[in-house]
């Protein structure tokens, strides 16, 4: 491994990298560079881009702590999660709530020298994630996802609102997309996560209803997400390139959706689950990051 590498990986192992999860943080940087890309519409405010990018990554790292803290818990109880620095002990609570209120401070500081609308839309979704989803949905309610989709979607948001004031059908319009774009790719998880959410007993669907039903409701919500995503289109904010890739691989998403899961026995049943979880999962970022490409280029 060269000095670089392991560079890169000692800075990964770092409890402050680790409660603000990553690959959350920088994942969602795709959506905002998308939402933004096409409000610029060939003319990109370097400045802006660089204030939205560290206002908004930012305020979701100080979500993603506070979370971290929420859920110490139940983290506890999960494999994937056991290890996490909260609940290891090798980051403090204390010095947990001062860095997410110092990360927060940041992220408001950078999108207030944007748009009001961008700024009021990140405290939107940081209220919904930490406040709602969080503290309540997550552990009480089935509905939880669908909650919880509802800060999914803002980043995009952000990005577009940096640079447009006011609200707009478009800005409608990415947020409800990428809230549906949250259902199935938040369902996949669940599906081969299944044995850590029960023993943390979170409600996810999966959990709490069978795999044909959760199957049901990943296909409607990509027919949703395919519909509204068309609309990006229809409002002419995206040309038509944007519309034939968003159609073909939504359409392809769907179809692996809806296709039927053939087992010869129960243990192979779980197996394919899993296997058609990851399909859908691995779908969905591709499906994310080629969409969010598209509205930079595509603009109208």
């Amino acid at each position: 491994m060269n000095k670089l590498a392991q560079l890169k990986l000692d800075v990964a192992k770092q409890p402050l990298v680790q409660v603000i999860k990553p690959g959350i943080v920088f994942g969602n940087a795709i959506t905002v560079l998308g939402g933004y890309f096409l409000a610029a519409k060939g003319n990109p405010d370097w400045l802006v881009l660089l204030q939205v990018l560290i206002g908004t990554l930012t305020v979701i790292a100080s979500g993603c702590v506070i979370n971290n803290i929420i859920d110490r818990d139940i983290d506890s109880k999960m494999q994937r999660t056991c290890d996490r620095v909260l609940v290891t002990g090798e980051l403090s609570i204390a010095h947990a709530i001062l860095y997410a209120i110092v990360l927060l401070g940041i992220g408001v500081l950078c999108l207030a020298a944007t748009t009001p609308l961008a700024l009021y839309s990140a405290l939107f979704g940081y209220v919904v994630y930490v406040g709602f989803y969080s503290l309540y949905f997550k552990r009480q309610s089935v509905w939880g996802t669908f909650i919880g989709s509802f800060s999914g979607a803002i980043p995009p948001v952000i990005g577009y609102a940096a640079l447009t004031p006011s609200i707009d059908g478009v800005y409608w319009v990415l947020f409800a997309m990428f809230a549906i774009w949250q259902m199935p790719h938040a369902y996949a998880i669940a599906v081969f996560r299944k044995k850590d959410y029960s023993a943390a007993s979170i409600p996810v669907l999966p959990v709490k209803h069978s795999f044909r039903t959760t199957q049901w409701h990943i296909a409607i919500t990509i027919a949703l997400f395919l519909i509204v995503g068309s609309l990006l289109t229809a409002l002419n904010a995206t040309g038509y390139w944007y519309l034939g890739v968003h159609l073909l691989l939504s359409g392809y998403w769907l179809f692996i959706a809806m296709k039927p899961i053939k087992v010869d026995s129960e243990q192979d049943q779980v197996q394919q689950q899993i296997k058609w979880a990851y399909k859908i999962f691995g779908l969905s970022i591709i499906i994310m990051m080629a969409l969010c490409l598209m509205m930079a280029i595509d603009y109208v």
